[in-house]
């Protein structure tokens, strides 16, 4: 009776351990296609920052920071620290800016100017609270 008790209780403790030993074998994609999606992820964060670095480069958007007392060299290094939904949402905005201001426009019109300005502002506070 113990003997059979045992050989049922290995059987059991066999049957349960192949489904796990099969499931870690087996990836839902393959390792190609997530190092592609990485390096996507990686190349879309990088032009993100690229984009913010651009506008804040401006020389309409360093007159900006200088009327309001800006330090730029801070916001520069704070953009380093932008991840996620925070530097897709800052880029955005810089895209808009950079637009305008590459658009050949002689003077700089409100509404870039208080995107300017917002644009600042949120990275500071990013900066602020991390």
């Amino acid at each position: 009776m113990r003997t059979s008790i045992s050989l049922l209780v290995m059987l059991m403790l066999v049957i349960s351990a192949v489904p796990r030993i099969h499931a870690q074998s087996a990836h839902a994609a393959p390792q190609a296609a997530l190092d592609a999606a990485l390096q996507q992820h990686v190349a879309a964060t990088a032009a993100d920052r690229e984009t913010v670095l651009r506008v804040l480069d401006h020389p309409e958007v360093k007159a900006v920071a200088g009327q309001l007392g800006i330090d730029l060299r801070r916001a520069t290094s704070a953009v380093a620290t932008l991840d996620g939904e925070q530097l897709t949402e800052l880029a955005a905005q810089a895209s808009q800016v950079d637009e305008a201001l590459a658009g050949g426009q002689s003077r700089v019109v409100i509404s870039t100017t208080l995107i300017i300005i917002v644009l600042l502002i949120l990275i500071l506070i990013v900066v602020a609270v991390d």
